[in-house]
């Protein structure tokens, strides 16, 4: 086989791959060519290897890689080196010449842990497992909120001279003093989630509002569900208990898994909360896929409206954190031009980048 020919086979292998549910995009194809281009084409394993490597991203993508392998390489997939059978990170104590001494196995200090493989996984791709555990971590987060200057100047150590408290001191002495100093404490911004809970967003709205749960009960904050309508879960979501939040919410929100009008819905937030003082300063953040059956225009003008109101608008969309997304959905393209962040909310990394961009903000 041709150089050309051969890369053209490894193309439509990769792009078999990904019609098969693995996310490989084209970076990942091009990688997995590049690889093999280092490698005997001849020597079967090699490819394999190299194409695991490269075109799987999740544990979940092994068995469909193998078949796909199988499929269009033929044979069955070799297996893994005796080596590898124990996939552990190894950060052993290599100073530990004490355990070497006495006979004992180096202790490793660090493996690939079950928790680090969640936070970095799809949440739309858990088992129901994989949720509940997910569900306890949420719960151990701890957002900070975000800050900003008060308008008003108290006394302090430093800052600022205060005049008026340095010449009552004067008079009251009648003699030179000490200058006194005033300055502007810090006070919480208030933050804004607006959660679509749509058909499309079904895989991601659980773990969202339960993310939001936390947000409430740590800083001041109000939450919206978007869909249909407009919904308010501000103060479902203040429930201690995580369970008791989710049902109130539940009961709540009329239109779960229903159609999606962002539009209209952002609209009615700004004119019955946001323009009222709810958006003025505030960080806000939509959690949406940017799928619209409204009118994208409306959509816009609504976003851009929410741009000169808010500090900082910051829109969360799960697939952003797949390879090979565009931002090419109506609602999404519409409101791009408007937001400050563009960023993923597709699994619990993703989420704590969301905290610290909020914190920052």
């Amino acid at each position: 086989m041709t150089g050309a020919g051969a890369s053209t086979g490894l193309v439509g292998f990769a792009r078999a791959l990904r019609h098969g549910g693995v996310a490989c995009g084209p970076d990942r194809a091009q990688a997995f060519v590049a690889a093999v281009g280092h490698l005997d084409l001849a020597e079967r394993d090699q490819v394999y290897w190299a194409g695991r490597l490269t075109l799987c991203s999740e544990p979940d993508d092994l068995p469909r890689y193998d078949a796909a392998f199988t499929a269009w390489f033929g044979g069955m997939p070799p297996r893994a080196p005796a080596k590898r059978a124990r996939q552990t990170s190894h950060l052993a104590a290599l100073g530990d010449g004490t355990a070497k001494r006495n006979g004992r196995a180096p202790t490793v200090k660090a493996a690939a842990s079950d928790v680090e493989v969640l936070r970095r996984k799809d949440i739309a791709k858990l088992s129901p497992a994989e949720k509940r555990h997910l569900q306890e971590l949420l719960a151990a987060l701890e957002p900070v909120p975000p800050t900003r200057r008060a308008l008003r100047r108290t006394p302090a150590r430093r800052g600022g001279i205060d005049p008026r408290r340095t010449l009552k001191d004067m008079l009251a002495t009648g003699e030179l003093t000490r200058p006194r100093h005033r300055d502007r404490k810090t006070r919480p911004r208030k933050v804004v989630l607006l959660i679509d809970v749509s058909g499309s967003m079904k895989p991601y709205a659980d773990a969202l509002l339960r993310f939001a749960h936390v947000v409430a009960r740590r800083m001041p904050v109000e939450v919206c569900t978007l869909g249909t309508r407009l919904t308010r879960v501000t103060r479902q979501l203040r429930h201690r208990d995580p369970e008791q939040a989710m049902a109130a919410a539940a009961r709540a929100v009329p239109d779960f898994e229903g159609g999606t009008r962002l539009g209209e819905t952002i609209k009615v937030f700004l004119d019955r909360w946001g323009q009222r003082g709810a958006a003025r300063r505030a960080v806000v953040v939509i959690c949406s896929d940017g799928w619209e059956r409204g009118d994208p225009a409306l959509l816009a003008e609504q976003a851009q409206r929410l741009k000169r109101l808010a500090h900082k608008v910051v829109w969360v969309n799960p697939h952003a954190g797949h390879d090979g997304y565009l931002p090419v959905q109506s609602g999404i393209a519409a409101a791009l031009p408007h937001l400050d962040r563009l960023l993923a909310g597709h699994s619990l990394d993703t989420l704590h980048a969301l905290l610290e961009e909020v914190r920052l903000a």
